[in-house]
Formats: structure tokens, sequence, C-alpha cells
């Protein structure tokens, strides 16, 4: 099995979503939490919800933390091809 069949078979669309929102909100509201942690609280929230949305597993809290974490690659590369455009 390669890698893309692994990650397309455990991809779950609502963790990486939720995570994005949530790191959003995080960003822009919340002052009192440093840009430095967000990643690391991304990737804990997306182990919790992918582990409540697909059960408790070790894969499951892994590929959440990993959409978590890839949560935070698409707020940034949104963000620089926002930038670029204008």
């Amino acid at each position: 099995m390669d890698f893309a069949t692994i990650i397309t078979e455990n991809f779950v669309l609502v963790v990486v979503l939720a995570c994005l929102i949530v790191g959003y909100l995080l960003k822009h509201t919340f002052d009192f939490v440093p840009n430095k942690y967000i990643p690391a609280i991304l990737a804990v929230f997306g182990a919790v919800l992918n582990s409540l949305v697909g059960g408790v597993s070790v894969d499951t809290i892994v590929f959440g933390a990993f959409m978590g974490l890839a949560s935070t690659g698409m707020h940034q590369a949104f963000k620089n091809f926002i930038e670029k455009a204008e």
C-alpha cells in the first residue's frame, strides 16, 4: 500500500475544516494564545476530533494530528496565495 492510498483512506474533510476554523479563531480572536502554540493545539484538537469521528485507535490519533497540522499548512498556503495576488 502506497502513501497516497493511506492518506486518502484516512482523510476526513470535516476534521481538517474544523481544525482550519479553530486555528483561524485562535489566531484572530484570542490574543493570549501565542502563534507558535497554534500548530500544537491543532494537532491535539485534530487527534481528539478524529478519534471521536473514527473511534479511538493509534491510527485515528496519528492521522488526526496530521490533519490538524495540515490545516496549519493550508492556512499558510492560502495566505501566501492571497498576498501574492494583491
